[in-house]
């Protein structure tokens, strides 16, 4: 097997105007499907109005059945509460990582205090794909802060990875993530590189968050930017040439048939009627917020 992945696709992340949040979206798009087991990323950067209360903006109450959205926070906070009764903020560095299940309802707010910060809002959000034993499991919630995330660093002190979910370097994140899967954030001084070891089988992709970032074996990557690798490979080489963030990703595919339907994610046509069915009939809970 080759040290290096080589490059699949490389795929821009167009802007989509989604409500009052604007979100770009690398993926899926008309250039890749999905990079199984993930289904969606979303790259929100806004600022939060200040002219009505917070309670008013952000993400309104919505539903979610099969799969884990998850919110990697890069720049404000995020204040979450669901029908099971979770109500967490979590600010910049943390991770909101949540497992819908058989059905949840939940809301993404700017939390209090954000406007006195600065009110700049950026996260990633990615919809990781839940296996069809897991998929009407019981709905869970793991907010992981900033100070409780394990980081990783380099000898020359130019990159730091905060490891959220899988392991590097025998470092292991502390989310419960339902089949193998690996996310890191890195950041990179300019100059700073690193070797990041895969698993076999997994597939893998990385999003330029910000910054230039140099592929081993590939080219010059800049902000926006999705790469997403072939399976032929023992990892991938990143090298940044300007101070960077870099959010990395692997996982084992499930290869499973997948059918959505907006926030439903099933295997069939009509396990996606019975979760629009339940959702209408109250069955994911309900959802006041304070």
């Amino acid at each position: 097997m080759n040290r290096y992945r080589s490059v699949k696709h490389v795929l821009y992340a167009d802007l989509k105007e989604m409500g009052e949040v604007p979100v770009r979206q690398p993926f899926p798009s008309v250039h890749a499907d999905r990079v199984d087991p993930f289904l969606l990323l979303h790259h929100l950067q806004w600022k939060v109005p200040d002219d009505r209360p917070l309670r008013h903006t952000g993400v309104d109450p919505h539903p979610h059945r099969g799969f884990s959205p998850v919110t990697f926070i890069i720049k404000g906070g995020v204040h979450h509460r669901d029908s099971r009764g979770n109500n967490s903020v979590v600010w910049a560095g943390g991770t909101q990582w949540m497992h819908a299940g058989r059905g949840i309802i939940h809301s993404e707010r700017p939390p209090e205090g954000i406007l006195e910060k600065g009110a700049e809002q950026e996260m990633l959000q990615l919809w990781v794909n839940s296996p069809a034993s897991r998929k009407m499991d019981q709905p869970a919630y793991f907010a992981l802060h900033a100070e409780d995330t394990p980081v990783v660093k380099d000898t020359a002190g130019l990159v730091q990875i905060r490891v959220i979910a899988g392991e590097l370097n025998g470092v292991k994140g502390p989310v419960p993530a339902l089949t193998p899967v690996n996310t890191f954030m890195a950041e990179f001084k300019a100059g700073g590189e690193y070797e990041f070891a895969l698993p076999a089988g997994h597939h893998a992709f990385i999003y330029v968050v910000h910054g230039v970032v140099e592929v081993t074996g590939g080219s010059v990557y800049t902000t926006y930017h999705a790469v997403v690798f072939n399976d032929d490979g023992e990892g991938i080489g990143l090298k940044a040439d300007a101070d960077s963030l870099v959010f990395i990703a692997s996982g084992q595919p499930l290869n499973e048939k997948i059918a959505a339907n907006g926030p439903f994610v099933m295997n069939t046509e009509t396990e996606v009627l019975e979760a629009m069915r339940d959702y209408r009939m109250g069955k994911m809970g309900i959802l006041i917020e304070d």
